[in-house]
């Protein structure tokens, strides 16, 4: 009897020392646009751990891109209501309504980033134009690019480029633009109209080795383009490689990892950053109730996870253990 105490006690204490242990990590998290949440997977494994931010909370309605700010906040881009949403970056919990609908003339919100000044530029899509934002307090600032600058139509991704210039997919014009990052004022078509079979772009992202890479929705590709000239390299993830259907956001990982959200089959593929050739179906059509992926990015904390077999067997030993220890008294 002292003994199968003893053994209980053990288990206990390994139990909980790995739950402990195992209970945060770091995630990739997708945005649902047709379940209206942002679903939260293992950034080593591609598992579902949870619903990051619940369908629909805050008023969440069309998600299309989350972003961490320089507060380590999470923001995302609420298209079907022109507002950005604000979360906390460690648990999804809803903050505030970052930019109210509408804010400036905000109109079908698409992408955003933080700027190199931390201040907040979005992609309105109804009204071709980049509007910018502060970044601390969401007031709106201007139109840093103004409608129709340089032929924009339907923007879509954008990024600021290793020149600190900003980069922004023309959907309507199958092109990249390109702005100076002072001032928003036009500098050319970085990707001409249909350059190396360009066919519909939508996200956009500078690699690790600072060239461009550009989600081609029209022929189910990743394009490669020269990041110093935008002159086009090669269709760096050919049609449909992996069964890639519909690619929508782009980014390389912590691991240098191009992973793409393929938004016509519900899943997140992860392609070697040197070949472009498939490495996995890193999240399974569907998993964890994924409807529409639009845009993929990697948490800078570690994400809580929901308890664990472990975490119970944990509680189940101490409990074992504990009566054991009564029952010996008893006797």
């Amino acid at each position: 009897m002292i003994n199968l105490y003893k053994i209980s006690l053990s288990l206990a204490t390994l139990a909980v020392t790995g739950f402990i242990s195992s209970k945060a990590q770091a995630a990739l998290l997708v945005t649902s646009f047709n379940n209206n949440a942002v679903l939260a997977y293992d950034e080593t494994t591609g598992a579902f751990i949870n619903d990051f931010v619940p369908s629909g909370s805050g008023g969440l309605s069309g998600p299309i891109d989350p972003t961490f700010g320089p507060d380590n906040n999470l923001y995302v881009t609420s298209y079907n209501n022109s507002s950005v949403l604000k979360y906390n970056g460690k648990t999804g919990a809803f903050i505030n309504e970052f930019i109210p609908s509408g804010s400036g003339g905000l109109s079908k919100t698409r992408d955003l980033v933080f700027g190199p000044d931390n201040n907040l530029y979005i992609t309105s899509e109804g009204n071709n134009s980049v509007l910018k934002y502060d970044g601390m307090t969401g007031n709106f600032i201007n139109a840093f690019v103004p409608s129709d600058s340089g032929g924009l139509s339907a923007p879509i991704g954008l990024a600021f480029g290793p020149d600190n210039n900003l980069y922004v997919s023309s959907f309507g014009t199958n092109s990249v633009l390109k702005y100076e990052a002072m001032t928003g004022n036009f500098i050319n078509a970085f990707v001409p109209f249909g350059s190396g079979g360009l066919d519909r772009p939508l996200g956009l992202t500078f690699g690790p080795d600072n060239n461009l890479y550009v989600s081609s929705f029209g022929t189910n590709s990743v394009l490669k383009y020269e990041g110093m000239t935008g002159n086009f390299i090669n269709a760096f993830v050919p049609f449909g490689s992996g069964g890639l259907d519909g690619p929508r956001g782009i980014t390389f990982g912590p691991d240098n990892k191009l992973y793409v959200g393929s938004f016509n089959n519900d899943s997140v593929l992860k392609y070697d950053e040197t070949t472009g050739t498939l490495i996995s179906t890193f999240v399974p059509n569907g998993s964890g109730g994924l409807d529409g992926p639009v845009i993929v990015t990697f948490t800078s904390t570690p994400v809580p996870e929901p308890s664990s077999v472990l975490g119970t067997l944990a509680f189940s030993a101490f409990g074992t253990g504990y009566l054991l220890k009564r029952k010996l008294r008893e006797l």
